[in-house]
């Protein structure tokens, strides 16, 4: 069995929920306390054991290349400032993995964008992270992903559960019980109503996929928008292979929501050492504020 070396992350659209702030920092780049979400996002990968990082970005994604590049200038100050803690952190980004870049010059949508990156993923088995979704847990998403891979030697979709009335705002699985937490699809639903299924599994944005997912690309159907979906190319490996999703052990936010980014800002910053006590305090304070209004 291949082990899994290669993690897509695409990056290449633009956000809107979170101008004017966007128009010239990419949100990805939005750090949670001290560290962009995006790096976040490769140090997930790298605990996953991968060793290649291919992200799919484009024209006005520049700052996420320099926050991986060198810095001549920055790591000079900081070593003639004696300031070497903060020296090896900066030069641990651009030697931490093989991150190389993939253009996606129109917004044609998430499998557009994996599918650009097919001549750098050959015949190997790849995980696939989105920018959104931080998973909080001693053992990261991805790692868990890795794990299952290993067992099913087939391609493997997180989803965590939802409420009854959440169904009908994400892509759910059906699917009958298997073992290890790992299930059988059976089913891919878009949006539908708690009434429609009795599935609570949604689909988020992280998977493990076999090369042969490029071959259902090109074959899944172009939407009115030129998009290719994620659960179109699913759908048709389907039926002829089996696809499994693993229930992912969490704490999740979702930080393309602006409410969810900050309650990520709020959960790491009670586990940081350095602020985390004098943090707490300010929040104590701000509640008691707002009760006595």
């Amino acid at each position: 069995m291949n082990k899994i070396k290669k993690c897509v992350i695409p990056r290449a659209w633009m956000w809107t929920r979170f101008l004017p702030a966007t128009k010239a920092l990419p949100k990805e780049m939005f750090p949670i306390i001290d560290k962009p979400v995006m790096q976040m996002l490769v140090e997930e990968a790298i605990s996953a054991w991968c060793e290649e990082i291919i992200i799919v970005t484009w024209r006005s994604k520049r700052a996420i290349e320099d926050h991986f590049d060198s810095n001549f200038e920055l790591e000079e100050r900081l070593d003639k400032a004696w300031k070497f803690d903060y020296l090896k952190i900066v030069k641990w980004l651009n030697e931490m993995a093989n991150i190389v870049y993939v253009r996606q010059p129109y917004p044609k949508g998430d499998w557009d964008a994996i599918f650009r990156t097919k001549n750098l993923i050959w015949d190997e088995p790849f995980l696939v992270l989105f920018w959104d979704d931080l998973i909080d847990n001693d053992i990261s998403a991805a790692t868990q992903l890795a794990d299952a891979f290993y067992r099913k030697n087939s391609p493997i979709i997180a989803t965590i559960p939802v409420k009854d009335e959440e169904t009908k705002q994400y892509w759910i699985i059906e699917s009958k019980d298997s073992n290890n937490k790992s299930f059988l699809v059976e089913k891919f639903l878009e949006k539908p109503k708690s009434t429609e299924t009795s599935s609570r599994s949604w689909v988020i944005w992280k998977y493990i996929l076999t090369p042969d997912i490029f071959d259902y690309l090109e074959t899944a159907p172009t939407w009115k928008d030129w998009e290719l979906r994620l659960a179109d190319a699913f759908e048709l490996m389907r039926k002829e292979k089996d696809i499994y999703w693993l229930n992912i052990d969490w704490t999740r936010f979702d930080t393309w929501s602006k409410i969810w980014f900050l309650k990520a800002v709020i959960n790491y910053a009670l586990k940081t050492d350095e602020i985390k006590d004098e943090f707490l305090e300010h929040l104590k304070e701000v509640v008691n504020l707002s009760l006595k209004k």
